[in-house]
């Protein structure tokens, strides 16, 4: 009996071949790695995992596709049900390096990949499927119409390759929008969770209104003073900084 996507879980399963080869090509798995598939669907990507590597671990919170996933007894296959954005990911790591691939459900990519992101160090890379909207903003750079906050936190951390484009017929049911494959690798000199944690809250600040400018964005807690003194125009807007000028934003709220 064939599944019936679900809305409420952002369900689109690839189903082009070639695709589903390019991207197992890009991940490479191997063998004794902690290679982790959020989102496992139907098994496109999952089988052809398997193949490459002896252990597989996916995360799915559909238990339709796990009592499927089950019945095919797949050796060397861990399911775990649940919600993937309710994973403590450092926690999950246990002091693993995790691969992490997915065709991730577009109601979720976004703040999965924030989530993520706090856990970057116990993380070797991730490669996902995104809507191409969003890997827009990953990759996006300063003067880019898609640059903002999510720009900014993932760049402080990750360096971010978009990989290949993906049409909506590569899909059943077909999407209404172009999605995308990017590859996120931590930078060796990635911020600490104390940072990452001071960016996240200075760019929700900075971003919470685009069209204000820094001075009335931090107003009661910057000063015109503060912010000149340390280089930074007050009648800039955030979308004008680049990653380092956040980061003198991030120690000026953390003195």
């Amino acid at each position: 009996m064939k599944h019936q996507a679900r809305k409420r879980f952002g369900q689109n399963f690839l189903q082009d071949a070639q695709l589903i080869e390019r991207i197992v090509q890009c991940v490479a798995p191997q063998a004794g790695q902690a290679l982790v598939e959020i989102g496992p669907g139907l098994g496109a990507i999952t089988l052809p995992l398997l193949e490459q590597t002896n252990a597989l671990e996916v995360v799915e919170i559909d238990r339709d596709l796990i009592a499927k996933l089950e019945r095919r007894e797949l050796q060397g296959l861990t399911i775990h049900s649940t919600d993937a954005l309710s994973i403590d990911w450092g926690e999950f790591a246990k002091g693993r390096q995790l691969r992490i691939v997915g065709n991730l459900p577009y109601n979720i990519g976004t703040p999965l990949l924030i989530k993520l992101l706090e856990s970057h160090q116990h993380i070797q890379d991730i490669h996902v499927m995104l809507q191409k909207e969003v890997v827009d903003r990953l990759i996006a750079t300063v003067g880019n119409r898609s640059y903002g906050r999510l720009s900014v936190l993932m760049q402080s951390c990750f360096d971010i390759d978009a990989l290949m484009s993906v049409p909506p017929e590569a899909f059943d049911p077909a999407p209404k929008v172009q999605s995308a494959v990017v590859k996120l690798t931590p930078k060796k000199d990635a911020l600490d969770v104390q940072r990452t944690t001071a960016l996240s809250q200075v760019t929700r600040i900075a971003f919470a209104n685009k069209r204000k400018t820094l001075r009335n964005n931090f107003k009661n807690k910057l000063t015109e003073q503060q912010l000149e003194a340390n280089g930074i125009n007050p009648q800039a807007r955030a979308e004008t900084l680049d990653l380092a000028q956040f980061l003198v934003l991030s120690n000026l709220l953390s003195l």
